[in-house]
């Protein structure tokens, strides 16, 4: 049988479909059976430490590469202006209080007697103004008496009921005591008063610079006799636990890489002593592989970020150390060759 040109072709692009089939096939198998390996960086928490207030650094009791304590002092400022600021503050509070406590207990019973005291007093002399009046009057009509003595007379008891109705006016007030408006105001200032000397206070307690946490100390920013600014780095700290690795999976690896899959972390200084970790979390959103990564992938693929947990951490692993990242077997639990 004789075959033609176009069955030749046709057979031959049928052995080629059946070799790329096997070819596809055979990388697959291969591609799943190997071990998924990740790359990343050790990710150790930091904190920066400084003052919430503005002073002269009076001293600095630690070095780089100390290990401090929770609660323990670092550093220090000169605290001689923020206590005379906290002395100034606290006695303003006291005068403010103590006006404040005057004005709610009202008068006192001494005062208004005084005041009842000076309108009778006040009354007695508008009595005694009129009956002079009176005298005058009956003898204005005999022409016995100048008009100026009685013009006199008329101005004296003017005046004494003036001054009568103030002197009630006074009792009135003394008897009612202090209005709640000028209560209130009373109250406020005392309430501002006591904040800003508990705010000076505090500033006083500010001088003194403590660990928030266990940790070593990583940077030494300043010396004693430094004037430094509120929030001016001071000392930065590592933070023991929990210790990080960053790692970048990409998509099609996703499903293989869930929270909570054991992983074995190697690093160059220890690779045959690998860490324990687990996967934390992964990221929803895809980004370009971070250039600082070593993958034998394309940089500027996109991938997801995970972050993996190590359990068994110590003092080697370094912040931004490279470590590859295996995952474990899921059926044997033991790392993949």
């Amino acid at each position: 049988m004789t075959i033609t040109v176009k069955q030749r072709i046709a057979l031959l692009l049928a052995a080629a479909a059946l070799v790329g089939t096997g070819a596809w096939f055979a990388f697959g198998r291969q591609h799943r059976s190997s071990p998924l390996v990740l790359y990343g960086n050790v990710d150790i928490r930091a904190v920066t430490l400084g003052f919430r207030v503005a002073g002269r650094v009076e001293s600095v009791q630690v070095d780089e590469g100390d290990a401090v304590h929770a609660g323990q002092e670092l550093a220090r400022l000169d605290t001689v202006p923020l206590q005379l600021a906290a002395d100034e503050a606290t006695a303003s509070a006291a005068a403010i209080g103590a006006r404040a406590q005057l004005v709610k207990s009202g008068f006192r019973p001494e005062d208004v007697a005084q005041a009842q005291a000076t309108v009778a007093e006040r009354r007695a002399a508008l009595a005694n103004a009129e009956q002079q009046l009176a005298r005058q009057l009956e003898l204005k009509g005999t022409g016995a008496v100048a008009a100026r003595l009685y013009d006199d007379a008329v101005a004296s008891r003017d005046q004494a009921r003036a001054r009568l109705e103030l002197a009630e006016a006074a009792l009135a007030v003394m008897q009612r005591g202090y209005r709640p408006q000028e209560i209130a105001e009373a109250v406020a200032n005392e309430s501002r008063a006591t904040a800003a000397a508990a705010q000076a206070r505090q500033h006083v307690a500010d001088a003194s610079l403590r660990a928030p946490a266990d940790g070593i100390v990583t940077t030494r920013a300043v010396e004693p006799g430094t004037i430094v600014a509120a929030g001016t780095p001071i000392l930065s700290i590592t933070l023991p636990a929990p210790v990080w690795v960053r790692v970048y999976v990409s998509e099609p690896d996703l499903g293989l890489v869930a929270s909570g899959r054991e992983v074995r972390v190697y690093t160059d200084s220890r690779p045959d002593r690998p860490y324990r970790g687990r996967v934390g979390f992964v990221s929803p959103t895809a980004e370009f592989t971070p250039k600082n990564v070593e993958t034998p992938d394309l940089r500027t693929a996109l991938v997801y970020r995970a972050r993996v947990i190590v359990s068994d951490a110590d003092p080697e692993l370094r912040q931004g150390m490279p470590v590859t990242v295996r995952l474990d077997d899921e059926s044997t639990g033991s790392a993949r060759p």
